[in-house]
């Protein structure tokens, strides 16, 4: 006699489901403790089993990533270019979303649209002439143009971000915040902002992964080389190191690890912040 087959609950994964996520989250997080594991070997170690676990802890390549590589100075830089572009990208993508959302004046939409292209053109149609105009101006080799042109390249994708949190907000707390008679900027900043700080921080997360691990904007707009961030230092470290193994995953491991820790205690907001956008968008 066959047994009918118990069919699973509305929602419950299965076993494959199971193995399939289990696999993809292996697969994602090898390399990085490949790279962790080879930090903390010894040089004979890493020679002897170079995909192996270490045998003993060892800060050799820490140490010369961190002094002959110079990677406290490009940590330094990357901090300088990735902080204030990140802060600028926020503050005018919170007042373009609430603009677009919520004041009603002549051509919103057409303006709107206008900065949403922004989104549909890539970086490389622009990058040359955008190399010269800097040059003409002075820029190149200077942290507030960098800063400027990254900012630029994420604010039409922060103006849209943040139109979808003000547009879901309810009019009441308008209409009640104009009775009392606070004036536009202090609805902006007293009433509106508040609510919205999910978003802001899921933007202001994903702004900052963005500029840190930019490569071609500092390249591009950095000749000199005087301010070159951890991208471009760990570069530069593999071509003078390309056989050593070992300070090349210590390198590696230190540009990740500030955006990995972000990430972690962040995780929450950033979660929360792109699920209510996609149900409010």
């Amino acid at each position: 006699m066959n047994r009918p087959r118990r069919a699973h609950a509305p929602g419950r994964p299965g076993v494959g489901r199971h193995l399939a996520l289990g696999l993809l989250a292996l697969l994602t997080v090898f390399p990085v403790v490949l790279v962790v594991s080879t930090t903390l070997k010894s040089t004979q170690d890493v020679r002897a089993n170079p995909f192996g676990l270490f045998s003993s802890f060892s800060l050799e390549n820490l140490e010369t990533a961190w002094t002959v590589g110079d990677f406290d100075e490009y940590l330094l830089n990357s901090i300088l270019l990735s902080v204030p572009s990140t802060v600028i990208v926020v503050v005018l993508s919170t007042m373009a979303g609430y603009a677009f959302a919520r004041l009603p004046f002549p051509g919103r939409t057409v303006a709107f649209y206008v900065v949403v292209f922004g989104l549909l053109v890539p970086f490389f149609a622009y990058m040359v002439p955008l190399y010269f105009q800097m040059r003409s101006m002075g820029l190149l080799d200077s942290l507030v143009g960098v800063n400027l042109v990254l900012a630029t390249t994420q604010l039409s994708f922060g103006a849209w971000f943040m139109r979808a949190f003000f547009s879901d907000l309810p009019a009441e707390l308008e209409q009640a915040a104009r009775m009392d008679g606070a004036s536009e900027w202090q609805l902006f900043v007293r009433i509106m902002v508040p609510l919205v700080t999910s978003g802001m921080g899921a933007l202001a997360v994903f702004t900052f992964l963005q500029q840190w691990n930019n490569f071609l904007v500092p390249l591009l707009y950095m000749p000199g080389g005087e301010y070159r961030p951890l991208t471009l230092g760990l570069y530069l470290f593999i071509g003078g190191r390309s056989v050593d193994i070992g300070p090349l995953a210590a390198g590696t491991l230190i540009t990740i690890l500030p955006v990995v820790v972000l990430y972690v205690v962040l995780q929450r907001q950033v979660t929360q912040g792109f699920l209510s956008g996609a149900v409010k968008g």
